[in-house]
C-alpha cells in the first residue's frame, strides 16, 4: 500500500505518557458541572416519580415506601449536603402523602416514616464513608502519578534529526504505573533508546523497572557498544534477581519462581550522521518499520536471552543493523499491544492497526493505534501496554546530504 507524505507538525519541548491531548479545561468543568446535574437529576426523579404513583393510585395500594431509596440513591451520587437535603425531602413528602391518604398517626404509617429516617441516617453515614475513601484514592493518585513521572520521565518531541511520541498504560488503571518501561537518551554515541518489560505485577516489578531504567540511564552515556549496555543491564538484573532470592530465604515470597523473574528489553542507537539503526534484542516483540507506508516486522537474526538470563547463554547478545533514512518509522511496543484480547478472545492484529494508521502523521497515528487498543478490550486491559513510535525527519536545507538512501529490506 502507499500513502502521501505525512505533514510534521512543530515539535514541543516535551509530551507527556498520553498520546492524546486533553481537552480544554473550560471545557472540563462543562461536562462536571453537566454530569453532576444529571446525577442530582436521578434521586429527584426518582422522589417525584414515587409521589405520582403514589397519587394516582388506588387507595388500597400505597408505593411510598419506596421512598426510603431516594437517600441510597443520593449516597452512591451526590455528596453529604445533597443526601442529608434528599433524605429531609423524602420523609417530609412520604409524611405528606400518608396525612393526604389518611393514614396519618396510624401504627403502619409510623413504622415507615421510622424506617425512612433510619435509612436516611444510615445513607448519610455511607456517603461521608464514601467521601473519604474518594479523598484516599485521589491521594493514591496523585502520589502514583509523581512516581511515574519520577521512574519514567515523559519523552522529548524530538531528539535530533527524530521525532518520537510514546503512549504508557497501566493495567491497573487507579495505580497508573507497572512493569512496563521505556527512555530516549541523547547520548555521545547517538540516540538511544529502551523498551522493557518485566516480568509479573505489581510492587516487584515496579522495584525492578525503576532499576533497569536507572542502570541504562547511567550506561548508555558510559559505554560505547550497545551490545555492551545490555550486558550490564543484564548484570543489574541478575543482581536484582539474587536480592529477591535472598529475601525470598528469610521467608517471605513474592509469587513469583525464579525462572519468572526476568525483563524482555529492546535497545536501538541510532548513529550521529548515519541513515540506520542499530538493534539489540533481548527476547522482547519484533517492532515494525513502516517505510513508504509498507509495515515490515523487524525479525532479529539471532535474538538475545531476556534480561536476567543472560547467563543461560554462552554469546553475547548480537547486534542487527537496519537502514533508517528519512520518514521511516520505528514502532518498538511491549506484548501488552500484542496480546490483547477481546470479549471473545481474539489478539489485537496490530499489523493491520499500524497498517491502517501509516499514511497519518506520527502522533495522529500513536494516539489512533492507543484508541484501537482500548477499543479492542473494551477498557478492560488484562497487561501493561507501552509504545513509543520514531521517525527519521527530513535533513534541513541547510544540513550536508547523508548519503544515498539504502532500499528497503
Amino acid at each position: 500500500m502507499t500513502h502521501t507524505p505525512a505533514a510534521h507538525t512543530a515539535p514541543a519541548s516535551r509530551t507527556t505518557a498520553s498520546a492524546e491531548p486533553r481537552p480544554p479545561a473550560r471545557t472540563l468543568v462543562r461536562r462536571l458541572v453537566r454530569s453532576r446535574s444529571l446525577l442530582a437529576a436521578a434521586p429527584v426523579a426518582l422522589m417525584t416519580a414515587v409521589a405520582l404513583t403514589d397519587l394516582l393510585t388506588p387507595d388500597w395500594l400505597h408505593v411510598s415506601p419506596v421512598m426510603a431509596a431516594v437517600p441510597v440513591l443520593a449516597s452512591v451520587l451526590l455528596p453529604l449536603w445533597a443526601t442529608a437535603s434528599l433524605g429531609c425531602a423524602a420523609l417530609a413528602v412520604t409524611a405528606a402523602l400518608q396525612a393526604d391518604a389518611g393514614q396519618w398517626g396510624r401504627p403502619d404509617s409510623d413504622v415507615v416514616l421510622f424506617s425512612l429516617f433510619v435509612v436516611g441516617l444510615t445513607s448519610m453515614a455511607a456517603c461521608c464513608l464514601r467521601g473519604r475513601r474518594e479523598r484516599q484514592l485521589q491521594q493514591i493518585r496523585s502520589v502514583a502519578e509523581t512516581a511515574q513521572r519520577a521512574l519514567m520521565h515523559p519523552l522529548p518531541h524530538r531528539i535530533g534529526s527524530l521525532a518520537l511520541r510514546g503512549v504508557y498504560l497501566p493495567a491497573e488503571s487507579e495505580a497508573r504505573i507497572g512493569g512496563d518501561f521505556y527512555e530516549a537518551l541523547a547520548t555521545p554515541y547517538g540516540t538511544r533508546i529502551l523498551v522493557g518489560d518485566v516480568r509479573g505485577k505489581g510492587l516487584p516489578a515496579v522495584g525492578a523497572s525503576a532499576a533497569l531504567l536507572g542502570a541504562f540511564r547511567e550506561l548508555a552515556h558510559q559505554e560505547r557498544s550497545l551490545t555492551r549496555v545490555a550486558e550490564r543491564l543484564d548484570e543489574r538484573a541478575r543482581r536484582q534477581i539474587a536480592a529477591v532470592d535472598g529475601i525470598l530465604e528469610e521467608g517471605r515470597t513474592d509469587g513469583a519462581l525464579f525462572t519468572e523473574r526476568f525483563a524482555t528489553a529492546l535497545l536501538v542507537e541510532f548513529p550521529p550522521g548515519e541513515p540506520l539503526a542499530r538493534l539489540v534484542h533481548c527476547g522482547h516483540p519484533e517492532p515494525f518499520l513502516v517505510r513508504a507506508g509498507r509495515v515490515h516486522g523487524v525479525l532479529p537474526d539471532r535474538p538475545g536471552a531476556p534480561l536476567g538470563l543472560g547467563d543461560l547463554l554462552d554469546t553475547a547478545p548480537p547486534v542487527q543493523t537496519l537502514p533508517f533514512g528519512p520518514g521511516d518509522r520505528l514502532l518498538l511496543y511491549t506484548d501488552g499491544f500484542v496480546e490483547a484480547r477481546d470479549r471473545h478472545g481474539r489478539f489485537l492484529d496490530l499489523t493491520a492497526r499500524v497498517e491502517a494508521h501509516a499514511g497519518r502523521p506520527l502522533e495522529a497515528m500513536v494516539a489512533g493505534l492507543r484508541r484501537d487498543l482500548g477499543r479492542h478490550v473494551r477498557g478492560d486491559l488484562g497487561d501493561d501496554a507501552a509504545l513509543v513510535a520514531l521517525e527519521r525527519l527530513p535533513a534541513r536545507p541547510d544540513a550536508a546530504p547523508s548519503g544515498h538512501r539504502p532500499p528497503a529490506p
